[in-house]
């Protein structure tokens, strides 16, 4: 299935579970309030998400004169897009993020474990994958998705705590069945969190190969994956868990059933893809 239009699938399906939720917590109200809830989330994410993210970690803009914007420059002529703020991160994690509503209000941020790691080669093709973000608007998709998926687990909370104080009773909802509520209060948070992982995983591939497009080569961005993986496991990264989908290499390392929450496809995986883009 094209990345497009899965996206645009699980986006649907995560949309329509809001509403679900609100239906099954609080009848035609219910569904209003998580409609309007969740728009209300999105515009404040799709304005706001670039300025917040940028302080949480303390990113301080660079000037034209250093390494990181010299290669950024390049690379957005390149790709044929507006040029994007440079910001560094003083973090000694190697990692690096794009953020921004669009590709005129775009920046980019690298860590300073990054920079001291990679070489010119690698760090192009890491910065041609962020660009890849920014082009495919993967930015705003990801602030959606997680908005709508933490409007789901709010709507959820909100629910049980509803339950708790009505008393079990089912006319304060009025004819909603308590175990359909039960249900949907325990399992819409799970089924959003995957959701939402699974659109992470799928803007990622998406992103190495136009990465690659963008720098002319995969090898670049390959050898920085390689290096990153193994940089970000002896030194992680403190990362706010709702801004880790941001991120090139998932700040957290997950394996076996938390694998399906991850953010990022394993990192084997996206080496396969990209090398197969060369051939």
């Amino acid at each position: 299935m094209p990345n497009g239009l899965k996206t645009a699938l699980l986006l649907g399906v995560l949309s329509g579970m809001l509403l679900i939720i609100g239906e099954v917590a609080g009848g035609a109200n219910g569904l209003l309030i998580a409609f309007v809830f969740a728009a209300v989330m999105n515009l404040g994410s799709y304005w706001f998400s670039d300025k917040i993210v940028l302080r949480m970690y303390r990113a301080t803009e660079v000037a034209p004169s250093h390494r990181l914007y010299a290669i950024t420059e390049r690379l957005a002529r390149q790709a044929n897009l507006p040029m994007p703020k440079v910001y560094i991160i003083p973090d000694p994690s190697p990692n690096a993020f794009a953020t921004g509503r669009n590709p005129e209000h775009a920046a980019v941020a690298a860590t300073e474990g990054l920079l001291g790691l990679l070489d010119d080669h690698e760090l192009t093709g890491v910065i041609a994958h962020e660009l890849a973000h920014v082009r495919n608007r993967d930015i705003q998709i990801g602030s959606v998705a997680a908005t709508i998926a933490a409007a789901i687990m709010m709507a959820a909370r909100m629910a049980m705590y509803a339950g708790m104080f009505s008393g079990g009773r089912s006319d304060d909802r009025g004819n909603s069945n308590p175990i359909a509520l039960l249900a949907t209060m325990l399992l819409a948070p799970i089924a959003a969190m995957l959701i939402q992982a699974a659109i992470s995983r799928s803007r990622e591939f998406g992103a190495d190969a136009e990465g690659a497009r963008i720098a002319g080569t995969p090898y670049g961005l390959a050898d920085a994956l390689r290096k990153l993986e193994a940089g970000s496991r002896r030194v992680p990264l403190d990362a706010n868990p709702a801004t880790a989908h941001m991120f090139i290499v998932k700040p957290f390392s997950a394996s076996g059933l938390m694998g399906l929450f991850s953010t990022h496809p394993p990192t084997e995986a996206r080496l396969q893809a990209l090398i197969g883009t060369s051939r």
